[in-house]
């Protein structure tokens, strides 16, 4: 594969989206990553970019209503009127999902013009890939937070794109949580293609991303989506993966690939029901990176999300996109059984800060995730929905 340019982008201010101090969403995920990568010198801190496009507050109602925008904006002062704290459940901005903080308007817009910037620097033609580990908040709404996000940065930054250049884009979803607000967004739109992979929202929120969930009038046939049964597996989530993945980019033919990269799919993650392990992510950006080049000539832009095991999974599934991306030799070194030792320093480091066992290695040690025993019919289960998935393409 030809060596490409790669990007990192971080917005310095995404490091205050942070909810009360024990939320699941914590900034420390970027913190980790960023260490990780830096420690096997994967990344330099002079590689770290700040967004290009600073100034995104006008771009906001490309996804959300100004009367959304405009509670935001008041419920990020330090002393919100009693007005918008009595009306701000009704956004989504309350409980133990999305509550409002202060500051979250400006850290939010932060991560918007982080994947504002990543695309409008794969579209000059002169970077191939772009990485922004902050972006992925996936499940805002036009008028409603949900799901730990508030502002949808990836809607924002297509249809940013989509004013300024007339090309189709495949959103790929790997979260374990349905992609729902990207897809509602798009769902009557045919030259933006979403495709998720997921638990069945039978059993997990947000309870939507079913097969038969497939667009709307134009864009009806540009929206896949692959449920998956709890407790799958590796094996039978890559297979779907590729199965259904393969054939959606194959009919679709995008110019650009823009995917997310929630990593709570693991069996160690703390919301989810899946029972995945570090080879799933090591395989995903390896797939996308390889599509990238065959459809899209290269240009692909890869945001974050979910990932709820800060310590154990994060940064290891996160530092795979970027390893990928920029073509790391580590990328041929995971091909092989042997078990690749983490950098002593890093664990180091990071363990007196650290509220579970850091791992030792890049893979998961076999022993430490039990296969599940009702493995065959969870996987066959899985293969004749991803049959039905790819039925009409």
């Amino acid at each position: 594969m030809l060596k490409s340019k790669s990007v990192f982008i971080h917005p310095t201010l995404a490091n205050s989206y942070q909810f009360q101090s024990n939320h699941p969403f914590h900034p420390v995920r970027y913190q980790l990553t960023i260490s990780l990568l830096e420690h096997i010198g994967a990344l330099h801190p002079h590689q770290i970019q700040q967004p290009a496009k600073t100034d995104v507050e006008h771009l906001l109602p490309l996804a959300h209503s100004q009367e959304y925008i405009d509670v935001i904006k008041g419920l990020s002062i330090s002393s919100p009127d009693n007005s918008l704290i009595d009306i701000a459940e009704q956004y989504g901005l309350h409980g133990d999902d999305t509550p409002y903080f202060q500051g979250m308007h400006e850290a939010s817009c932060s991560i918007v013009a982080g994947t504002v910037s990543a695309l409008e620097a794969v579209m000059t033609g002169e970077i191939d890939h772009v990485y922004h580990l902050a972006g992925g908040l996936h499940h805002a709404f036009e008028n409603r937070a949900a799901g730990f996000c508030i502002y949808n940065d990836a809607v924002i930054a297509i249809r940013h794109i989509q004013q300024q250049h007339h090309i189709k884009i495949l959103y790929i979803d790997t979260d374990v949580h349905h992609g729902d607000g990207v897809q509602l967004s798009f769902y009557a739109d045919p030259n933006v293609c979403t495709y998720s992979i997921h638990e069945t929202g039978k059993f997990l929120f947000p309870g939507t991303g079913y097969h038969y969930e497939k667009g709307l009038d134009q864009g009806f046939g540009s929206c896949f989506n692959m449920p998956l049964d709890p407790y799958t597996e590796d094996e039978s989530w890559l297979e779907c993966f590729e199965l259904t993945l393969t054939k959606v980019i194959q009919h679709y033919k995008p110019d650009l690939i823009v995917s997310q990269h929630g990593c709570d799919a693991h069996a160690y993650d703390p919301l989810s029901h899946l029972h995945c392990s570090m080879r799933i992510y090591e395989q995903i950006p390896n797939i996308i990176h390889q599509f990238a080049h065959q459809y899209c000539n290269g240009k692909w832009v890869a945001i974050g999300g979910g990932g709820y095991d800060l310590w154990r999974v994060v940064p290891r599934a996160w530092s795979h996109v970027w390893l990928a991306m920029s073509d790391h030799e580590l990328v041929d070194q995971f091909k092989k059984p042997e078990l690749l030792p983490l950098p002593e320093a890093w664990i180091n480091y990071w363990s007196s800060y650290a509220t579970d066992e850091l791992p030792l290695y890049w893979q998961d040690e076999p022993h430490m995730i039990t296969a599940m025993p009702r493995r065959t019919e969870i996987s066959e289960r899985n293969r004749k929905v991803a049959a039905i998935v790819i039925q009409d393409i």
